[in-house]
């Protein structure tokens, strides 16, 4: 989760999360060590805002530990597997890093140092149009370790991705505060109705979703119908939340709203309106209640200063397991 700078006198603060799943998570770098001259460090580029180009500075948005290149020791052990290739759909060119071949796009700029990007799709680089081509590879020979560990992250993260994409039929399913709820087409019904399946069997999803709908409705018709329903619930759960630890927190809410914003969690005003990302209703409810704490209590503290967060936790101990969940967790893809 990162936050954007705080302005000297913020009106509003934000809450946001690299594990939203519309925009790339991204993993930037700038090489270190470079001389001075052409390659010293320039501010972040306003056509790439999550890339931050700093001298001898690594900053990395996904902090999962993966293992490094195969090894070549064992002797007596049977051939192993070949190590995994990397390549960006839109590659020029490829390098051999530890084993691994990784073919990667290559675009030339005004920046002034060499910063590399990975993404789903895999490796960027950007790089001086005066600077040669054995001079960017000796770059990413030197971060080869940081490149394959977070290409690998990426691509774990794209499995994710595609596992977790709904599939808008009948017998779908969808997260719905933690829980998995079954999508079942029922012409019976108007509109969305939650049914709970009691003597549901351990490890069968026990609710599921009449759609009032016909047996071949489309997916589009399916995927509305459904989203409509979770933001209605979304909204629901959200004012009880938010009534909850409102009064925990001895602060008022003047107005609550949904968004739909694709890098945002939520973010609270000064005149005490509070705005929540409908997706939320996916996760579990400790989830929910931290970043509805985490909004409430910048009605307290306009700032991440740690008086702050003694705030957020005085009415939430414990609160960074949630943080950590919201972090990392994939949303499926709608």
């Amino acid at each position: 989760m990162s936050h954007r700078p705080e302005p000297s006198n913020p009106r509003q603060l934000s809450l946001f999360d690299d594990a939203v799943s519309a925009p790339a998570a991204l993993s930037t770098l700038s090489a270190p060590g470079l001389p001075a001259g052409p390659f010293a460090a320039q501010p972040p580029s306003s056509a790439t805002p999550t890339e931050a180009a700093t001298e001898n500075t690594t900053e990395a948005s996904i902090a999962a530990d993966v293992p490094g290149a195969a090894s070549a020791a064992a002797t007596a052990a049977p051939a192993t597997a070949p190590a995994p290739e990397f390549r960006h759909p839109r590659s020029q060119r490829e390098l051999l890093l530890n084993g691994h071949r990784v073919g990667y796009e290559l675009r030339r700029s005004r920046r002034r140092s060499i910063g590399f990007v990975v993404a789903t799709e895999g490796l960027s680089v950007s790089a001086p149009r005066w600077v040669g081509q054995a001079e960017i590879e000796a770059a990413l020979r030197e971060k080869s370790a940081w490149i394959l560990r977070k290409l690998q992250e990426q691509r774990e993260r794209g499995a994710r991705l595609a596992a977790a994409k709904v599939d808008w039929r009948e017998g779908g399913s969808v997260p719905f505060l933690g829980d998995t709820v079954i999508l079942l087409l029922d012409p019976r019904t108007t509109g969305a109705v939650l049914h709970t399946e009691a003597q549901a069997l351990p490890g069968v999803p026990r609710l599921v979703l009449h759609l009032g709908l016909p047996q071949g409705a489309a997916a589009e018709q399916i995927r509305d119908l459904v989203q409509s329903w979770l933001q209605r619930q979304a909204k629901r759960v959200f004012e009880e939340r938010c009534a909850l630890f409102a009064q925990r927190l001895n602060v008022r809410m003047t107005r609550l709203s949904l968004s739909s914003a694709s890098t945002r969690w939520g973010s609270a005003s000064r005149d005490g309106s509070i705005r929540l990302n409908w997706r939320l209703v996916h996760f579990g409810l400790p989830v929910i209640d931290y970043v509805v704490t985490h909004e409430l209590a910048h009605l307290r503290e306009m700032n991440h200063s740690p008086a702050f967060w003694d705030v957020v936790r005085s009415a939430l101990p414990g609160f960074e397991a949630a943080r950590g969940v919201l972090r990392h967790e994939v949303l499926p893809e709608l």
